[in-house]
């Protein structure tokens, strides 16, 4: 498996090996000795799996948890194809405003890896793609907040060429700016220490 350090800090890309034979293939899209490779210790205690199928053309984010109680996830596509966007949320983040994307395909099987306190959208490019993640923290509703993947001062990637499906939630969701203002955006600091906390990385 080979991993590469995102635009974003904190956040990384992950690509298996995938061995092809005449039935099919075989891949593994979480390795830990990978993971530990790359962030330097184990990946969280997984609090709850998530499984989203989506139709060309849905557009789901960018969406975060509130920090505290935060949390970290592994994303990878199960089916399909998906442009998996991580965006950094985290106020006084080296890296806050911006963002980075993977392409997850049925070729190379790429996950992502997402701090706690990042925000996530991602577009789906095939009918039927299913995102699956694990997730640091379990859901609770009232914590989840949404950020406009329409954001001018953000210009996420969105492909030109297909007409976005959006839930209600995501399309008045707010901007970055006006987010930051009613302080709902993430603390880089506080998300670090959660971070130590329940993902018991180095440093």
């Amino acid at each position: 498996m080979k991993a590469r350090e995102l635009a974003v800090e904190g956040a990384f890309e992950f690509t298996p090996t995938v061995y092809p034979d005449d039935r099919g293939r075989f891949l593994s899209p979480f390795q830990e000795e990978a993971f530990t490779d790359a962030l330097g210790g184990s990946l969280f205690r997984v609090a709850q799996t998530n499984h989203s199928v989506s139709r060309y053309g849905v557009v789901r984010g960018i969406h975060y948890t509130a920090t505290p109680p935060g949390s970290a996830k592994y994303v990878y596509c199960a089916r399909g194809k998906a442009l998996d966007i991580v965006v950094d949320l985290r106020v006084g983040s080296p890296t806050f405003g911006r963002w980075d994307a993977v392409v997850m395909d049925q070729q190379h099987h790429r996950a992502t890896y997402f701090p706690v306190g990042v925000g996530h959208a991602f577009v789906a490019l095939e009918d039927d793609t299913t995102m699956s993640y694990m997730l640091s923290g379990s859901y609770v509703p009232e914590n989840e907040l949404a950020l406009s993947v329409f954001d001018p001062d953000l210009q996420l990637p969105l492909p030109s060429d297909l007409e976005p499906i959006l839930s209600e939630r995501d399309r008045v969701a707010v901007m970055l700016t006006e987010a930051r203002t009613l302080g709902l955006l993430p603390d880089y600091d506080k998300c670090r220490q959660i971070e130590r906390e329940t993902v018991p990385l180095a440093g």
